[in-house]
């Protein structure tokens, strides 16, 4: 049996953004632990986001797992796969998680063993009992790994793993983290996988581009089994909910045979799907008391949306909102500013978010995510740019109409969103919706937010990128995309599931701004 310790770092840059109302369990390393403890494993899940590694503990395990599941963590684990190896210089350090497996170049380095870049819940079993066995770990599929000659990838799985391989997590790994595990007012919340990738193929989008627009689905027993078992509050982590449309009937029908109710229940959509096929909110709405829907709204106008090779109309937005809001769910969702925008495209956005009432919505800045075309092929793009700026609030190329400009513009967007305290919901409206005991936690993450409203501090770290940049380029000439780790100061890289190819919310459409912000709003 061998002692396998699996952790989320304590990673990512939360100066922007909204991640202090979203921290969720690692749900893909709870389901890679399910898998390792079948084939006899002992192991230990370690939230390192609420607890600090026990050093004893790390020096006890021959398999080290870390999760990166976005790009603007890679810094971050790198030097947390250092610090592990001069703590356990003898365990097998691996990293897998969504970034990992989307973009391996910027974790190739001589401390870590190994990158996942399939399924965890099959590669890593197979890694673990390769080493428990003495055998070499090139036999494993779907690893990249490091050896004496280089990094070298072995071969891929035969064959994608069905997710009932391994039917249900390993919640118990995190239950002393339980509840600290919040989507904004709801806490303790629960994570819920129904269906892993998206056949779709926006340009900005790692998800389909890591799973060749695969789409696989877990059995309706298995789901009904894991959502009973849940508590109140859930966040299906699906990219795309409802996609299968009979089999998501199907599900809905087994959730009300099996009595299963929720206080609130989170699901992330496309608005052309829910717009076709209104008869899946009328059958899954009597499953919570409140039901919200995180859309991927990206744009304000046709045009707009053709240059994210979103395949949907405004139309259909339009449609979606109207279909969510005649079934009582909540309208949330994110739309993506181009930095080539000029100030027609802000008015543009301005007009349609009041026409249609969507100031729950967030912004992110269009961001070339690594494992992208659109990260390989563009052609301005700082190719040394820090990658704690990949959190979708940076400018990773110069705008079109100035930096201080558009940044003005992008900062009066956020200003007519919700989040606004000096707008159309002040602090006493956002303490009504929450219990005594919640005022001075909701107070803290609120005032935060209001950075979002704020050019100058957006502009602020965007120079001081640019001149970090351009300090080191003059001491060290070029470098290589994956190596630029100087010249910001360490607060700027002040940290925020899993060794897994999937997990929590990513690229535009979640990651750095996540849904919890706005519900009930």
């Amino acid at each position: 049996m061998i002692d396998v310790l699996l952790l989320r770092p304590r990673t990512g840059n939360e100066r922007f953004g909204l991640g202090p109302f979203f921290r969720v369990e690692p749900l893909g390393l709870e389901y890679v632990a399910a898998a390792l403890r079948a084939r006899g494993a002992r192991v230990t899940v370690r939230d390192e986001r609420l607890d600090p590694l026990f050093r004893r503990r790390a020096a006890r395990a021959r398999l080290i797992g870390l999760s990166c599941m976005h790009a603007l963590e890679f810094d971050d684990v790198r030097q947390r796969v250092r610090d592990l190896r001069r703590r356990a210089p003898e365990a097998f350090l691996v990293v897998g998680g969504h970034a990992a497996s989307a973009f391996t170049a910027p974790l190739e380095v001589p401390e870590l063993d190994a990158i996942v870049v399939d399924d965890g819940e099959v590669v890593l079993p197979a890694l673990a009992e390769a080493i428990a066995k003495g055998r070499p770990p090139a036999e494993v599929p779907g690893l990249r790994l490091r050896t004496p000659d280089g990094w070298y990838s072995t071969p891929p799985l035969e064959e994608r793993a069905t997710l009932d391989e391994v039917p249900q997590p390993a919640r118990d790994t995190v239950t002393r983290y339980r509840h600290r595990y919040h989507c904004l007012l709801f806490k303790p919340v629960w994570l819920v996988e129904t269906a892993r990738g998206c056949p779709f193929r926006c340009n900005f989008c790692s998800v389909w581009q890591l799973y060749d627009r695969s789409f696989r689905e877990r059995s309706i027993g298995a789901v009904v089994e894991d959502m009973a078992s849940c508590g109140d509050s859930l966040f299906i982590v699906d990219d795309l909910f409802w996609n299968h449309a009979e089999r998501s009937l199907a599900l809905a029908r087994a959730l009300r045979e099996r009595g299963v109710r929720k206080r609130w229940i989170l699901v992330q959509s496309r608005t052309d799907l829910v717009a076709r096929r209104p008869d899946l909110l009328e059958a899954w709405r009597p499953l919570a008391r409140d039901f919200d829907i995180f859309f991927g709204l990206e744009a304000p106008s046709d045009r707009l949306l053709d240059r994210l090779t979103k395949d949907a109309t405004v139309s259909e937005t339009i449609e979606a909102a109207r279909v969510a809001r005649e079934y009582r769910y909540g309208v949330t969702g994110n739309f993506v500013v181009d930095p080539d925008w000029g100030e027609d495209e802000f008015r543009t956005l301005w007009e349609f978010v009041d026409a249609h009432k969507l100031q729950r919505a967030g912004y992110t800045i269009l961001t070339p995510l690594p494992g992208t075309e659109l990260h390989r092929d563009h052609p301005t793009l700082r190719r040394d740019a820090p990658w704690f700026q990949y959190d979708m609030h940076h400018l990773l190329w110069e705008p079109r109409l100035g930096p201080r400009r558009f940044l003005e513009l992008y900062a009066e967007t956020w200003r007519r969103s919700i989040l606004n305290l000096g707008g159309q919901k002040g602090w006493t409206d956002w303490m009504k919706q929450v219990r005594p005991s919640q005022i001075p936690y909701l107070t803290r993450v609120l005032l935060r937010t209001q950075r979002l409203m704020k050019a100058g501090a957006y502009l602020e770290e965007y120079e001081a990128g640019a001149a970090a940049i351009s300090g080191v380029a003059a001491r060290s000439g070029d470098h290589e995309r994956g190596d630029f780790t100087g010249g910001i100061p360490r607060h700027h890289e002040a940290a925020s599931g899993d060794v897994h190819g999937h997990g929590a919310p990513h690229d535009h459409a979640g990651r750095s701004q996540g849904p919890g912000p706005f519900a009930h709003s």
